[in-house]
């Protein structure tokens, strides 16, 4: 008796493990199969993606939240108001939907009264919707769509302030964005919202534009790009260096060789890559990171660079990325993958599929004249053909300047003579005081600082607002003043004003200069704008309809 219990017993004893051991081998089988399962599926992808869109919408409202009421304001630089009533003018029509198929813009609803208000409205609320994709990694069609005409809505009336490629970039990467998101839920994972192909490949086609774009009209432009020696230049005359473009400028020219030559592979070889099966796609994707990161860190680019690394994450599907995500996530996006090859699916998935396909549709069309363009001998860089700016052309650098010139504006309150001492204003980040430390501001943007890099190797005729600016300068005014770093004149404005042309060179390591703190050295060139006067200014200011702002 006692050996047949003893039998029973370890008969029950082995068969409750037979019954256990398979739940814990298909547990252990999921997590492996997981991980497999990941593998060409973009849920995590989105939640990435999302999350870094969020974030260059943050920086570009906050830009405009801190600049666009001395740019752009009714009393600004380039005033908005004045600009939507010449826009009037010219078209010859009062109606706003008229208008706004011409000028996509909400402004056109706005009192001039009320421009200020409102330009400050704009950008808040980018701002605060932007900050939940930031935070939360999820996003809506509401949502998605609210930020691009927000942001289209300054875009379009920001004038030379808002006239760069990586502006059209943010609004066409926004545009496909609205249909990435379920329509109003905000949950990361949404069951029924897939990421469709045509997004997919919308993003990639998107990022291979930006980089052919650029490579191809490097090639048709400056010889340097074909003799391998812009990198010579490039560190030193770009808009904004930042410390590092110091100590790369002065790296041996066969380094400067190898990196025009890298830049080439790059924007002309590596984007064929995305189009090819996930191991060269995703290859082709962390090239392009890489030297979007490398770009980043050698100057101040604004947040052209941290915005090209968005289409760059469609490369990168949920297995390479599930490394920044927690187990359980990865198992939700497991459990999403098996319920849809169960083909059950509600009305909307289908509806969404449709959109997709639409998306597709409207992206192809679009791009005929993008590629027309793109093989074209007189090709055209950051343009856009439609107004909507949806698929546009890239592209940067096609020339290289070859030496710095900078405008320095200086201030007298002394009568005209020569005696008279002058004292410079100074910008926020573009160099003026030799001794100053170059700037790190990358992905934030100082609009002035930029377009004034441009104006010194043009004539202050072909800049209006640099006239105004002076004027401001010259009435004191505290708004257009905030956009400096310096004021040497804190309360009672100067009397004269003239700007004077410099050529910038960075000082030798281990140079006399460089040994007094000198990161400049800086060699006068002549007066850029002669010596001027409010009342000087003021026929000017009425023919250009400044005389009140």
């Amino acid at each position: 008796m006692e050996l047949r219990k003893r039998r029973g017993t370890d008969e029950a004893e082995n068969e409750a493990p037979s019954s256990v051991q398979p739940t814990r081998k298909e547990n252990h089988a999921d997590d492996k199969y997981n991980v497999s399962e990941l593998r060409g599926s973009f849920w995590l992808t989105r939640i990435v993606f999302i999350r870094c869109l969020g974030f260059v919408y943050f920086v570009a409202f906050l830009v405009a939240l801190n600049q666009n009421g001395p740019l752009l304001g009714s009393r600004g630089l380039l005033p908005v108001p004045l600009y939507l009533q010449r826009v009037r003018q010219q078209i010859g029509t009062d109606n706003n939907w008229s208008l706004f198929s011409v000028v996509p813009t909400l402004l056109w609803w706005v009192e001039p009264q009320d421009m200020d208000v409102t330009l400050d409205i704009v950008a808040w609320c980018g701002l605060g919707l932007s900050s939940v994709m930031m935070l939360c990694g999820s996003c809506n069609v509401v949502i998605s769509a609210i930020l691009w005409l927000l942001y289209h809505s300054l875009v379009n009336v920001g004038q030379r302030w808002y006239s760069f490629g990586w502006e059209s970039q943010l609004l066409e990467t926004g545009f496909v964005a609205i249909f990435l998101s379920p329509v109003l839920s905000l949950r990361q994972l949404p069951r029924h919202t897939p990421t469709h192909p045509a997004i997919i490949w919308g993003y990639r086609w998107l990022l291979f534009r930006i980089m052919m774009g650029a490579g191809l009209i490097k090639l048709r432009g400056d010889q340097c790009w074909r003799d391998l020696t812009c990198m010579e230049y490039h560190y030193e005359t770009q808009p904004v260096p930042n410390p590092l473009s110091y100590y790369l400028h002065h790296m041996p020219t066969i380094i400067h060789t190898l990196e025009t030559f890298g830049n080439h592979f790059v924007e002309l070889v590596a984007p064929l890559l995305l189009f090819l099966p996930r191991p060269f796609n995703i290859a082709g994707g962390l090239i392009q990171i890489s030297f979007q990161v490398i770009l980043i860190v050698s100057g101040n680019l604004s947040f052209l660079n941290w915005l090209t690394i968005l289409p760059s994450i469609f490369c990168l599907d949920d297995a390479f990325l599930s490394c920044l995500f927690s187990m359980d996530t990865k198992r939700r996006v497991v459990g999403i993958k098996r319920s849809e090859q169960k083909g059950h699916h509600p009305w909307g998935y289908y509806v969404r599929h449709v959109s997709g396909w639409m998306l597709a549709l409207l992206l192809g069309y679009l791009s005929v004249p993008v590629v027309m363009n793109l093989f074209s001998s007189r090709q055209l860089m950051n343009t856009s053909f439609d107004p909507l700016r949806i698929v546009n052309t890239y592209g940067a650098f096609g020339s290289v300047t070859k030496q710095r010139t900078e405008v320095i504006i200086e201030g007298s309150r002394e009568n005209a003579g020569g005696g008279q001492t002058w004292l410079e204003y100074e910008f926020k980040c573009k160099p003026g005081n030799v001794t100053r430390r170059p700037c790190w501001i990358s992905p934030y943007h100082y609009r002035l600082d930029w377009l004034m890099w441009f104006a010194a190797f043009q004539r202050y005729q072909h800049n209006p607002w640099l006239i105004h600016l002076v004027a401001k300068l010259l009435k004191g005014d505290k708004d257009v003043i905030s956009l400096l770093s310096h004021d040497p004149f804190p309360n009672i404005p100067p009397r004269f004003i003239r700007a004077r042309h410099y050529l910038y060179h960075y000082a030798s390591p281990g140079s006399s200069e460089a040994m007094k703190g000198q990161w400049w050295t800086r060699e006068l060139i002549g007066d850029y704008l002669p010596i001027v006067t409010i009342n000087s200014l003021q026929p000017i200011l009425r023919d250009q309809g400044w005389d009140n702002t």
